[in-house]
């Protein structure tokens, strides 16, 4: 399964280059598209009473005229509705010209149920929100009650962002070619664009090498060469070595969440750095998970120097304030091992001190630092990002990486993954279950678990991302945060078997 996601930008660089690479002409990529969205309705809506085809001036009305003609030609009763004739010359005025239905006016359109509305108006370049007579047309999509079939995107979403812009119908069916936009994945425009469908319209795949995109879906694809699998020869700390800070005597269940996560997820060792007044409520929980006693920064330096982990979770459960900041620094500070995972109660104790945390983690000569904020969270860390309108989540995720010099996972339904290089994954396997207390520290742990087994920090989150979003949507209803380290044997046998 292909897992690039291309901007808008990018595709329309992408049917540049297609073209000018040949054999396919830029008439012959629509005529092909419109097929492609043909056949879905045919397949899907063989039995609609009439087929009402709205389209726009640009390229999406042109695979919208050729859609209405193989629909009329398949024997459907078609209506094609205008919003303006395309200029003429171009690849939609061809498609239009071959067209045998007579268009009418847009702002006459009417439907009714029963039958299907092929929207056929914006692709995913609309940058401004749709007004006037396309409205409304669009509000009449909504009280037909007719089936919904978006070319490319739901007219009104904005294929960089999922935002609505203006107003926007919900689809039955969306069909996109080549690759998906990030549109199709963050809310709400993946909400609004019901099934989706990629069509293969004849472009070839080696065209993405001068594309070069920098936004994926977040599928196997992209980290399984990163995955680690035992070597015969291996033992358990060359497996890695993980460890877990423990809160207090009453809050000491996340951190041994986390630590089980961690070691479902392989590490050879994990161990809960516990204060000391919460040594005996951990060790009475306590079998695989090892135990050590960390205070203070002292301590902990002197736990490093002698165990030499290769991973750290600070967060869950943990308390915020200053020595949770003195600690994360330290870490960053020490430098040798495969990264810090900084989650919950470790972000919010940087809420007041942000720039200590991000030059810290820039200085060069830290370990990889992972960030795991919810919105909320999120907020507290990167306040002006977050209350910026303009700007996407996917936007906000990439700048937040950058400025923090760490990877961000930033957390929701449509979790997105972004490293300080530019490169960002939009998750799209979750499941509304995952909304339970502890899920994140479940996270955090399998985060930490495949960074003390050496994969690199965007890699490790976007696998964890994955995995935790699969367990939880494999197990469904009646889901609590215990569950997730137990279904991960299960996701992990088959994201090995699939790679080999």
């Amino acid at each position: 399964m292909t897992h690039e996601l291309l901007m808008p930008d990018e595709m329309a660089e992408v049917d540049r280059l297609a073209i000018g690479a040949g054999p396919l002409a830029g008439i012959e990529l629509m005529r092909r598209a419109g097929a492609a969205v043909a056949a879905a309705i045919l397949e899907r809506f063989p039995d609609a009473a009439a087929a009402h085809v709205l389209c726009g001036p640009g390229n999406n009305g042109g695979d919208g005229y050729v859609v209405a003609r193989l629909l009329a030609e398949a024997g459907m009763e078609v209506r094609v509705w205008s919003m303006a004739a395309p200029k003429p010359g171009t690849d939609a005025a061809g498609a239009a010209g071959e067209c045998p239905v007579v268009p009418q006016p847009l702002g006459e359109f009417r439907a009714g149920a029963g039958e299907v509305v092929i929207d056929a108006l914006f692709g995913a370049g609309l940058s401004k929100p749709i007004a006037g007579v396309a409205a409304d047309a669009i509000a009449e999509i909504e009280r037909s009650g007719a089936a919904v079939v978006a070319v490319d995107l739901p007219s009104g979403i904005s294929g960089a962002s999922g935002k609505m812009l203006g107003i926007a119908p919900r689809a039955d069916l969306t069909v996109t070619f080549f690759r998906l936009k990030p549109g199709h994945l963050l809310y709400p425009g993946r909400d609004y664009c019901g099934e989706t469908v990629v069509a293969d319209i004849g472009i070839r795949d080696e065209i993405l090498e001068k594309v070069l995109p920098s936004t994926f879906e977040n599928l196997p694809a992209l980290w399984m060469h990163a995955l680690p699998f035992p070597d015969v020869d291996t033992h358990k700390y060359k497996r890695g070595h993980a460890c877990v800070f423990s809160g207090g005597p009453s809050a000491t269940g996340a951190a041994r969440l986390a630590a089980m996560a961690a070691a479902r997820v392989g590490a050879g060792a994990v161990t809960v750095l516990s204060p000391a007044a919460a040594m005996l409520v951990n060790a009475s929980h306590l079998t695989a998970i090892m135990l050590a006693k960390v205070r203070d920064r002292d301590d902990l330096n002197a736990f490093i120097e002698r165990r030499k982990p290769n991973a750290f979770v600070l967060g869950p459960g943990f308390g915020v304030g200053e020595r949770t900041r003195e600690l994360a620094l330290a870490i960053l500070e020490n430098g040798d091992c495969g990264g810090l995972v900084l989650d919950a109660d470790g972000i919010t104790s940087f809420k007041d001190a942000p720039a200590s945390l991000f030059i810290t983690a820039g200085s060069g000569h830290a370990p990889p630092l992972v960030l795991t904020p919810h919105e909320g969270e999120f907020a507290r860390l990167f306040p002006g990002l977050a209350k910026d309108g303009a700007l996407s989540k996917l936007d906000r995720a990439r700048r937040a990486a950058e400025r923090s010099h760490a990877v961000v996972v930033y957390k929701g339904p449509d979790t997105v993954i972004a490293a300080p290089d530019g490169r960002a994954a939009i998750n799209a396997n979750g499941t509304p279950f995952l909304a339970t207390a502890g899920s994140g520290d479940a996270l955090a742990g399998i985060t930490a678990g495949l960074l003390a087994q050496g994969m690199p920090a965007f890699e490790a989150a976007c696998a964890a991302v994955w995995m935790h979003a699969e367990a939880g949507s494999r197990f469904g209803a009646g889901l609590i945060a215990e569950d997730l380290p137990g279904l991960l044997p299960r996701v992990l046998a088959e994201v090995y078997g699939a790679a080999s």
